[in-house]
């Protein structure tokens, strides 16, 4: 039987920023993926250019049952400390909007830091690892059947993920691990994730599909003013994903179309500034041509061949009001196929804030996605990954 310091469960950034955390201060460490390589997330990442943190990181980009669990971890690892490694393994990058920091090149160079790292400080890593029981031993510790394998450690590190793109070997394995060990789970749902429809909002979206548009959207009083993507299934972007996090089934969104507008009071100008021409002709500017011929199939059909000067004020006042604050009600979401993270999970009420150490099972730690912690889109998600993994890897 091998005999290790540390084993963790998981391959991701989460788990492997742990492993070399722990190697870094003389644990032994063994690192257990499923799948045929590790940090797959990772490598996908960003469009290929891993989002890896955020400039403006803090504990309110993140979403969970206690708010407050975040802070000890994001504080005691943050962003500038993440950046001061990148930048030690000179990995070029650079800033997008909102504080996002992605690679120069690819996300190979994020992963390719993170195994350098393990490597230097001597930590094992296995893929292809199926593990079949967990128990606890008698002196404590933890045995773990792999195969034919057993392998035997003091601390054991849960960093399997969710539930979020089963394709890369998303599981929820480390939910049965917390089960296992009496702790309670939040239910579960997927976040950052597309919105789809069954009503007319989908020939809208079909018919405008690759369309970018820069709007404000909201529900239960948050609001994200990024871009909006139509697509073949529904919408998508940056502002549909960040609102899907707090959207629940049943549920209107609104969505402001111009958000830098009064569109009222431009209605009423347009009005009188060219009274001969098609609301159309004056909006398509502003929204594109395609877009606003779908609004106005539904919303002023009858008068989308009056020149603008015939168009009564209380009808231009309702087609503001639809512009400013478009209502709809999606019909689901694309769901873990799609979705970049997986919302609740390991109740942290069971975890310490400091160490991420469960407080009834010595030994046993849990980190990154598995836990109640979500953040926002943008590369927040990461540097809770790099924050958590750092502070189990601190005490394990």
């Amino acid at each position: 039987m091998k005999d290790y310091d540390v084993i963790i469960i998981g391959g991701g950034a989460a788990g492997l920023f742990c492993a070399f955390t722990a190697g870094q201060r003389g644990q032994s460490v063994l690192v257990l993926d499923s799948s045929n390589k590790v940090g797959k997330k990772i490598l996908m990442s960003g469009g290929g250019r891993c989002n890896f943190t955020n400039l403006d990181t803090t504990p309110e980009n993140f979403l969970s049952n206690n708010p407050h669990f975040c802070i000890s971890a994001l504080n005691r690892y943050n962003q500038w400390q993440f950046i001061d490694l990148v930048e030690r393994h000179e990995i070029p990058y650079h800033e997008k909007s909102h504080g996002e920091l992605f690679c120069d090149n690819s996300s190979k160079d994020i992963l390719k830091m993170l195994l350098d790292e393990c490597a230097a400080v001597g930590v094992v890593i296995e893929t292809k690892s199926i593990i079949h029981q967990i128990e606890v031993g008698e002196e404590g510790g933890f045995t773990l059947s792999v195969g034919e394998n057993p392998f035997k450690c003091r601390s054991l590190v849960v960093a399997s993920g969710g539930l979020s793109i089963p394709s890369l070997g998303a599981s929820g394995f480390g939910y049965d691990i917390a089960e296992q060990f009496g702790l309670n789970l939040l239910p579960r749902t997927a976040g950052l994730v597309p919105f789809t429809f069954s009503d007319w909002v989908k020939d809208i979206s079909e018919t405008n599909s690759g369309l970018s548009v820069d709007v404000e959207m909201s529900v239960n009083d948050m609001s994200f003013r990024e871009n909006l993507l139509f697509t073949h299934r529904g919408i998508s972007g940056p502002a549909a994903l960040q609102l899907s996090s707090y959207w629940k089934p049943g549920q209107f969104i609104s969505v402001n179309l111009l958000p830098d507008q009064n569109t009222e009071a431009l209605l009423l100008e347009f009005k009188k500034a060219n009274p001969k021409s098609l609301l159309r002709t004056l909006l398509a500017p502003l929204l594109s041509k395609g877009l606003v011929q779908s609004l106005e199939s539904i919303y002023w059909a009858t008068y989308a061949d009056t020149a603008i000067a015939e168009i009564p004020n209380g009808v231009l006042q309702y087609i503001a009001d639809t512009l400013n604050n478009w209502q709809l009600k999606p019909s689901g979401t694309e769901g873990y196929r799609t979705a970049e993270v997986t919302l609740c999970g390991v109740d942290t009420d069971h975890i310490s804030s400091k160490t991420m150490e469960c407080k009834t099972q010595p030994g046993l730690y849990f980190v990154g996605e598995v836990l109640d912690v979500t953040g926002h889109l943008g590369g927040y998600n990461f540097q809770w990954a790099w924050a958590s993994g750092y502070a189990a890897g601190c005490y394990v």
